[in-house]
């Protein structure tokens, strides 16, 4: 099987987790601060906060940002749960922004017109969280100038855009967001095996961030009375979490991190590949800004609807592991449970009965995707000329 993406992992990786390994300090020590020290440098931002996940990473973004009971948080259908049920983790509620189907991006035309209409009355949102769908980045220009104009603050979710850019600037720079977040599960640009960080150049937020992600708990002279007689308290000062990542996860980040640009110039070349082979016919990609840089997390691309079933089941059966990416959020049954249902973002409805992810990582070999490639307008064009010809 072909997968659709994998972690790629050397020898100066399993030295680096060894090393932890052998050292004093498994977690708390200071592999962490180098990693995150080591990522903000790399996309240019003051402060990078490391935890467990990237869903741990959304919720204390949405905390620092003061969200809670009563507060309304704006995201994208296409994406990951975890976009959206952090705004529920801090007893907010949360609600969704039509994509553009051509990029799988949130739409700034959409955007303007929920804004306007929130304004009105009275519902606008604390928060909005883009996605940055498979790695292109979304109009980020036009998305901070509504969030200005309205006075929202805004979250990226970069979960699939490390190394990506936009007009020269890399994602996680803070040109336009207060917080950017990134996830380095094994399938994204770099892995810590599971893991995230947000990234910010608020001091003030990267410090709350850092607190909340253990349990609260600070060892800061200024808040711990009688420190220097009883050094070994401690002080709780808020309800935090252990969302915390480990020395040995960071010192696999600190190890892939150093081949980051590696990994993203073998990604774009067979995402180059895929696009010229897709040019005409049967299977159509994303478009991609002329400004932007994707990280090309996923190779996403749409085929007709009355054929995408059929499509991925010969393309499994041929040891092509292809996959969807992703439903609606609002049709997942806990979404539908809330009142949510079929209509609500015809773009992102209509992406998704279309799409399709090709695999795409840094071993795939030439052989391997020009595999993909005849196999996928093979079966497409035969679909297609079936359903023609029932049609007759």
């Amino acid at each position: 099987m072909i997968p659709y993406s994998r972690q790629e992992l050397n020898r100066d990786d399993i030295d680096a987790v060894l090393a932890v390994l052998e050292s004093d300090f498994l977690t708390q020590g200071s592999v962490v601060p180098a990693f995150e020290a080591g990522l903000a440098d790399y996309v240019g931002a003051s402060h990078g906060v490391a935890v467990n996940s990237a869903t741990s990473a959304l919720h204390l973004a949405c905390l620092v940002l003061g969200v809670g009971a009563g507060d309304r948080v704006w995201t994208s259908p296409v994406s990951f749960v975890a976009s959206a049920n952090c705004a529920f983790y801090c007893d907010a509620t949360v609600d969704f922004v039509d994509i553009d189907p051509a990029t799988g991006n949130m739409d700034p035309g959409a955007l303007a017109s929920k804004l306007r209409e929130a304004d009105g009355q009275g519902l606008l949102p604390k928060v909005i969280i883009p996605v940055h769908y498979a790695g292109q980045p979304c109009d980020m220009s036009a998305i901070a100038a509504l969030a200005k104009e309205y006075g929202v603050r805004l979250i990226e979710d970069a979960s699939h855009a490390l190394g990506a850019s936009c007009q020269g600037e890399l994602v996680g720079g803070g040109c336009y967001s207060d917080i950017t977040v990134f996830s380095f599960h094994p399938v994204k640009m770099i892995t810590t095996g599971e893991g995230g960080a947000l990234v910010t150049n608020d001091q003030t937020l990267a410090d709350r961030a850092r607190l909340l992600r253990s349990h609260g708990i600070t060892r800061d002279p200024a808040f711990v009375e009688h420190l220097d007689q009883e050094p070994w308290r401690y002080a709780q000062l808020e309800l935090g979490f252990n969302y915390r990542m480990t020395d040995v996860e960071a010192a696999l980040g600190i190890s892939q991190l150093r081949r980051l640009d590696q990994f993203l110039s073998s990604r774009r070349r067979h995402a180059n590949a895929y696009l010229e082979a897709f040019s005409d016919g049967p299977v159509t990609t994303l478009q991609q800004r002329p400004d932007i840089e994707s990280s090309w997390h996923l190779m996403s691309v749409q085929v007709q609807p009355d054929i995408r079933g059929e499509l991925f089941r010969r393309l499994r059966a041929d040891g092509i592991g292809v996959n969807v990416h992703y439903m609606p959020i609002y049709w997942q049954p806990y979404y539908r449970r809330l009142g949510f249902s079929t209509g609500y973002c015809p773009g992102a409805e209509q992406f998704y009965h279309r799409g399709i992810s090709l695999p795409l990582y840094t071993q795939l070999t030439e052989d391997e995707r020009q595999r993909v490639v005849s196999l996928v307008i093979h079966h497409a064009e035969s679909l297609m000329g079936h359903n023609a010809r029932s049609g007759d």
